[in-house]
C-alpha cells in the first residue's frame, strides 16, 4: 500500500460485488442515518447502500439487482431522499435504456417513483447524470430521435425536469454540431483511429451557485460551458480543447467559482497506460469566452511508478456537488486516477500544483489486473472520503491530513 497524508479507516468488498462505477452519494435516512449509495461498474448488481453514519464500520444495507446482464448503472446521484440512476446498455435498441428514480427514505426498500426513457435504435441509454437541486437530471445519454453521423457519437447532452417524479420531461438538449444527421454543419473530423473516443458528452455539472451555466466535457470535442438560462435553448459560451496533441477524452469540468478556475480532467481509458498522458489541467477562467490553460497537476511518471497494470491516469474528481453531504474546496482537488490510486493537490498557486496527498491500495487476489483501478471518489462534509475500485476492490474510506 502506498499511502501519504491519508488514513485509510476501513475497507469493504460490498458483499463480494465490488466493481464500481463512477456514481457515488450520500443521503441521510429519515431515521439519521448516513447512507453512501454507490453505482456498479457492470451487472448483476445495480446500486448498492451503505450505512456510513460510523465510517469505521461501513455496513451494506441494500443491494439491488439490474433487470438484465447487458445493462449497467454506471452514474447515480442523490438529491434529498430521490436517487435517480443511470442505465445505460451495451448495445444501441436494447431496453431499459434512461433513469430510474428510487425514494431512498427507507434505505433497506427503495421504491421505484419514476422512470425516463432514453431508448432508441441508435441509443444506448444514459452514461453519466448530474441530479443536486431535486428539479432537474441533467445527462449524457442517446435519444429514440436523435441519429448520429458517426456511431461513437451517440450521447448528448439532454435536461429533464423531474419536479413530477412519476412524469419526468425533456426541456432541453445540446449536441456538438455535425454529430446529428442533417445537421448544417459538418462531421468533426476524427482523432487518430487508435485514440478516437468519439464526440459525445460525459459530465453535466451544473451548481447551485451558477444554475444557469453548464459545465460539459464531452470527451474527443474537450469541454464547453453552456449558457442554459433558456433550458430549452442551451447556448456554447466557449469550448476548450487539448486534442490533438493529447489523446482526448476530456471528462470532467469543476468551476472554482470564487478563484474564476476549471479544473478539468481527461480520463485514461486504456490499459498498461498507452494514452498517457491523461492529466488534470488548471484553466483560467476570468474570460467566460476565452478558457487558457496555465497548469496541470504533477503526476508520477510511468517509470517512476513502476510497472503499469491496467489503466493509470486521471479520471474523476471530487466535484464540489452542490448539496449539503458534500465537503466543498476551492483549494485543494482530490482525484481518482485508476492504477495510481487517489491523489490530492494544493492548488493555492494554480500555476504551480502540489501533491499533498496519495492511496493506492494493493489490488485484490483476485484483481484482473492485478492492482487497484480506483474510478471515483466522494468527500462528504466531514472530511470523510469514498473511493471505490472499478474491478473488484470495492469500498475504501478514509480521512484527510492536509
Amino acid at each position: 500500500m502506498k499511502i501519504k497524508n491519508f488514513r485509510l479507516l476501513s475497507h469493504d468488498l460490498l458483499a463480494g460485488h465490488g466493481g464500481m462505477g463512477e456514481g457515488l452519494s450520500i443521503s441521510i435516512a429519515r431515521d439519521g442515518r448516513r447512507i453512501l449509495w454507490c453505482a456498479h461498474e457492470s451487472a448483476p448488481k445495480n446500486f448498492t447502500g451503505v450505512d456510513v453514519t460510523d465510517p469505521r464500520k461501513p455496513k451494506v444495507v441494500v443491494q439491488t439487482e439490474l433487470p438484465h446482464r447487458s445493462m449497467r448503472s454506471n452514474s447515480l446521484e442523490c438529491s434529498g431522499n430521490i436517487l435517480a440512476v443511470a442505465y445505460q446498455c451495451t448495445k444501441v435498441g436494447m431496453q431499459p435504456a434512461g433513469f430510474e428514480l428510487f425514494d431512498v427514505s427507507v434505505p433497506e426498500t427503495p421504491k421505484s417513483i419514476g422512470f425516463f426513457d432514453a431508448s432508441g435504435p441508435h441509443s444506448r441509454g444514459v452514461h453519466q447524470l448530474w441530479f443536486c437541486d431535486g428539479e432537474y437530471v441533467h445527462m449524457a445519454a442517446g435519444s429514440g430521435d436523435f441519429v448520429p453521423t458517426h456511431p461513437l457519437d451517440d450521447q448528448f447532452y439532454r435536461i429533464i425536469d423531474v419536479r413530477n417524479p412519476s412524469k419526468p420531461e425533456e426541456v432541453g438538449r445540446w449536441w456538438l454540431p455535425g454529430t446529428h444527421k442533417g445537421d448544417d454543419a459538418p462531421p468533426p473530423v476524427r482523432h487518430d483511429p487508435q485514440w478516437d473516443g468519439g464526440f459525445r458528452a460525459h459530465n453535466t455539472n451544473v451548481y447551485a451557485r451558477r444554475p444557469d451555466r453548464c459545465y460539459l466535457g464531452y470527451l474527443d470535442a474537450g469541454m464547453f460551458v453552456l449558457d442554459i438560462s433558456d433550458k430549452a435553448n442551451p447556448k456554447p459560451l466557449c469550448q476548450w480543447d487539448n486534442s490533438p496533441p493529447y489523446k482526448g477524452f476530456t471528462h470532467t469540468v469543476l468551476p472554482l467559482f470564487d478563484r474564476n478556475l476549471l479544473v478539468v480532467t481527461d480520463e485514461s481509458i486504456h490499459d498498461e497506460a498507452v494514452d498517457w498522458p491523461k492529466l488534470i489541467w488548471i484553466v483560467d477562467y476570468r474570460d467566460e469566452h476565452r478558457p487558457v490553460p496555465i497548469a496541470t497537476c504533477p503526476t508520477p511518471t510511468r517509470e517512476q511508478y513502476g510497472a503499469v497494470r491496467g489503466r493509470y491516469g486521471a479520471h474523476n474528481l471530487h466535484e464540489n456537488v452542490s448539496v449539503p453531504t458534500a465537503w466543498n474546496s476551492e483549494d485543494f482537488i482530490v482525484g481518482s486516477f485508476f492504477g495510481g490510486g487517489l491523489r490530492a493537490y494544493d492548488i493555492r498557486n494554480p500555476y504551480a500544483p502540489v501533491e499533498v496527498a496519495h492511496f493506492a491500495p494493493p489490488g485484490e487476489p483476485n484483481a484482473p489486473t492485478g492492482a487497484c483501478q480506483l474510478n471515483d471518489v466522494f468527500i462528504d462534509e466531514r472530511g470523510i472520503v469514498y473511493t471505490v475500485d472499478r474491478h473488484v476492490g470495492g469500498l475504501y474510506v478514509l480521512d484527510m491530513d492536509f
